[in-house]
């Protein structure tokens, strides 16, 4: 079987990430395939609505084919990276400026790359299993497939939070951070995309339930009083002065992730600011991302959780406050002639 099937069903063109193995994880082809079906579809008048989901119950998407990355990069090869980076992007953005809905459905694990393909559907749908999150600073990458953008416009704090922790949201918290809008059982998914593909996307709405609690509008006191600093080295500070289990908990978190990045994805929810787009928040992650090989912690710290899985990663900088203005600068430069642009 294929990694990605893409077949018409009824008023639905359908995509469905088949990796089930490897959590679904996605591929370059499989994200020049996604892209390229909707290209087809854009203009076909028989396809009235989009489908994706993913075979397993273990995850949606968990992420990208980071083991095919550090074996390109490791080789001498930053072109395959950059690559898949950029065209991965483009394809989010055309899911989220697709002119028909698009509906994923997202089981289990959703994760960095799953977030790109999940999160920009006009209608995103989780369930009981549902568990999505952007944890890139663990790995020394910061979240991007536009998750910044996603999370510059979550309530609060919460963007920085969420960005630097890689805090994984349930089907509550995910609906509450702005990372998905309708919870349906998932014993009625079957039910719901035969239904979608034979009346369109007004047979969602009787599917959609009330989801289970979440835990997140809890902790937003707190996550807005230490996340509200310029810089990550004044959330660590502001964090280390309190003396409450949620400070000490996200400060064990915070221990594990890359300053570098963490750094870098505070700089860029505050670049982002009250008024995101999707366009700019791309921009910026691929002025990362496309340094990312050569110039951070990403390819040590794939080493560290996949590659040997010693979880003992050598990081550029030893704490947040050795991350200076200029290291987050210099990751955030313009990249001139190999900018980030999305026009076809």
């Amino acid at each position: 079987m294929p990694d990605i099937v893409i077949r018409r069903d009824g008023l639905a063109g359908r995509i469905t990430l088949n990796r089930p193995a490897v959590l679904n994880a996605l591929t370059y082809p499989m994200c020049v395939a996604l892209d390229g079906a909707l290209r087809d579809w854009q203009h076909d008048e028989a396809v009235r609505l989009v489908l994706i989901d993913a075979v397993g119950p273990r995850a949606f998407c968990a992420g990208g084919d980071i083991v095919r990355l550090y074996a390109e990069a490791s080789g001498g090869n930053l072109a395959h990276g950059q690559q898949f980076w950029r065209d991965e992007y483009r394809m989010n953005a055309r899911i989220a400026f697709f002119p028909k809905p698009v509906v994923s459905l997202m089981q289990g694990f959703a994760m960095g790359g799953g977030v790109g393909v999940g999160c920009h559907a006009s209608h995103r749908v989780v369930g009981r299993s549902s568990h999505i999150a952007l944890p890139e600073c663990g790995i020394g990458l910061v979240p991007d497939v536009g998750g910044s953008f996603l999370l510059a416009r979550a309530p609060g704090r919460l963007g920085e939070y969420l960005a630097t922790t890689g805090s994984r949201m349930g089907p509550g918290d995910a609906i509450y951070a702005g990372f998905a809008d309708h919870f349906v059982p998932e014993s009625d998914w079957p039910a719901l995309m035969a239904a979608l593909a034979g009346g369109g996307i007004t047979a969602l709405a009787p599917f959609a339930t009330q989801p289970p609690p979440g835990h997140l509008a809890t902790l937003m006191p707190e996550i807005d009083r230490h996340f509200a600093g310029e810089t990550f080295a004044d959330i660590w500070r502001s964090l280390r002065g309190a003396d409450s289990a949620f400070a000490r908990e996200t400060l064990a978190v915070l221990a594990r992730v890359s300053p570098l990045a963490a750094a870098c994805a505070v700089e860029m929810q505050h670049r982002l600011g009250g008024s995101p787009t999707l366009a700019r928040a791309l921009e910026l992650e691929y002025r990362f991302t496309f340094r990312a090989q050569a110039q951070s912690d990403f390819l040590e710290g794939i080493r560290a959780a996949v590659i040997a899985k010693d979880h003992a990663p050598h990081w550029h900088h030893p704490d947040a406050a050795a991350v200076t203005t200029l290291d987050v600068a210099q990751m955030l430069m313009p990249l001139g002639a190999d900018a980030l642009r999305l026009e076809d």
